[in-house]
């Protein structure tokens, strides 16, 4: 996909998102405000219901893992334990001439995946000209610009780490020069210094000003899982193997916010913390991998546009971190992290609250803190992530077009539409009856204005799976023709049936099938 083609796109959904009620800018009567978003009446359904699926693979399927709300509000001393207060930055650069803001770390990242596609371009274009007899692994070892590209990435990811792990602001500037990454604004190389730059929003509490405390919007939700250990050990009969998990809002001052809402400023996180055993960590880590991963392909997400990535520098709290990444429409970005977070929150909380925040293992007869193995995801990536990869606009074999949103039925907003043929001759009365049958059930929508065909393309356009329309036969044989939105096929079925049948075909339990 062309990078003009795949804006293209990502402009597409972001318009459709607004004209069908999925997402608005925030304020937009007071022209908006920069990143920050507000779910309309389908989008609020599609995040409940990507929230929703999450919760019950987490808590509902795991008797082990249990569910918390931590407040956003925490002690000060929580960020200060955690190393944010410290060390919560971003490395950012400005370009002169364009006097845009970007993230050194991400213009690099960037500019390694484009020789990562030219050397994909290479074996594609081989395995065009050679056909059958390609031998891929042959052509990746063998071919020069290759292997000249296979060296400039390792030199350059080797360089990358490096100036991550020593705080070197000088030489991500310099190897920004070195890979001459220019402005997408301006076209040009005239860099800033590289400087960083704290995310945390703060703010007081008190009533009176010179009383007053700093406080943080809490930048992630799990340092609340952390400060809980002992309130939830100690109250829900649990033993390690166990996890926490969390749905919640965090805040981070992005200073380059864009995209959407794959990144802002304001967002949900679906988190768990797992505590294990010390020594067991890598194995419960690489679970979890295989266990999101097949988490996301349930949502109807495709093997080919998901993949694995490992941190070039994984953080301070973490002995191996890994980024599933969903090809957006802008590229492979990440949508879900999984960390190895060792004893390190635990430890520091233990050390700067002077509580004791350790697990007696009565196997082992001894006391110890657990590790933590992180699982935390995106639910506003998820969003974009459900939108994108439903998002179709469909040449029909009339010559017609019709713009679709295909979303695994159990994720879709409104699950079935009653639609009467006409508004009269009572078939009103009868879809009403039926509405107020299924509602109790699902989430359903009743619509009489314009023609059913004008009905449909709207549902279309909204996610609905089925439409059930009422006809004037409808009346006297008790059934109905219910229409299914990825086939356009219409089955006549009895009006007994359409609760099962609607609840069979948008049962969450389906989810990947």
């Amino acid at each position: 996909m062309s990078k003009d083609n795949s804006a293209n796109i990502l402009q597409e959904i972001i318009s459709h998102a607004k004209e069908y009620g999925f997402v608005f800018p925030s304020s937009e009567i007071y022209d908006g405000l920069g990143a920050v978003y507000d779910y309309g009446q389908y989008g609020v359904e599609l995040k409940k219901n990507i929230q929703d699926y999450w919760w019950r693979s987490m808590v509902q399927l795991h008797e082990n893992i249990v569910g918390l709300d931590a407040a956003i509000f925490m002690h000060p001393k929580t960020w200060k334990a955690s190393g944010h207060v410290d060390a919560f930055n971003d490395p950012l650069v400005d370009n002169k001439d364009s006097k845009k803001r970007y993230r050194a770390d991400v213009l690099i990242e960037e500019a390694i995946v484009k020789m990562e596609d030219k050397i994909t371009k290479e074996v594609d274009k081989a395995a065009k000209k050679f056909g059958e007899t390609f031998d891929k692994a042959m052509f990746l070892q063998t071919n020069p610009n290759v292997l000249r590209n296979k060296e400039k990435i390792t030199a350059t990811e080797a360089r990358f780490k490096a100036a991550l792990e020593a705080n070197d602001m000088a030489e991500l500037r310099q190897i920004i020069i070195d890979l001459e990454i220019v402005c997408p604004i301006s076209g040009t190389r005239n860099w800033t210094d590289v400087r960083q730059f704290n995310l945390m929003f703060s703010t007081q509490v008190g009533a009176v000003a010179d009383e007053s405390e700093t406080i943080y919007l809490r930048p992630e939700t799990a340092q609340g899982i952390f400060v809980n250990f002992l309130n939830v050990l100690n109250t829900s009969r649990q033993r390690i193997p166990f996890g926490i998990a969390q749905v919640g809002k965090a805040f981070r001052n992005e200073v380059v916010a864009r995209q959407f809402i794959f990144r802002t400023r304001e967002f949900e996180q679906m988190e768990m913390q797992f505590f294990v055993r010390p020594g067991t960590e890598m194995e419960w880590y690489n679970k979890w991998k295989e266990t999101r991963m097949a988490w996301h392909k349930s949502l109807g997400f495709e093997e080919s546009g998901l993949k694995f990535k490992d941190h070039v520098k994984v953080a301070h709290y973490a002995n191996a971190a890994v980024d599933i990444e969903f090809n957006f429409p802008f590229g492979y970005k990440e949508i879900e992290g999984i960390h190895s977070r060792t004893d390190f929150d635990l430890t520091q909380h233990q050390n700067l609250s002077g509580k004791k925040l350790q697990y007696f293992d009565p196997e082992l007869n001894e006391s110890y803190v657990p590790y933590v193995i992180e699982t935390s995801i995106g639910l506003n990536r998820t969003i974009l992530a459900v939108l994108s990869n439903s998002y179709q606009n469909e040449k029909l074999e009339d010559g017609t077009e019709r713009v679709v949103l295909k979303f695994p039925p159990f994720l879709a907003p409104i699950k079935a539409a009653i639609l009467p043929l006409v508004k009269k001759d009572g078939l009103p009365e009868k879809a009403r009856e039926i509405m107020d049958e299924l509602k109790y059930d699902h989430l359903c929508f009743y619509d009489e204005k314009d023609s059913i065909g004008k009905r449909y393309r709207r549902q279309d356009a909204i996610g609905t799976p089925f439409c059930i329309t009422v006809d004037h036969d409808t009346l006297t044989d008790n059934k109905v023709t219910i229409r299914d939105r990825d086939t356009m096929t219409q089955e006549r079925v009895a009006i007994s049936e359409l609760r099962r049948i609607v609840g069979e075909k948008v049962d969450w339990r389906k989810a990947g099938r």
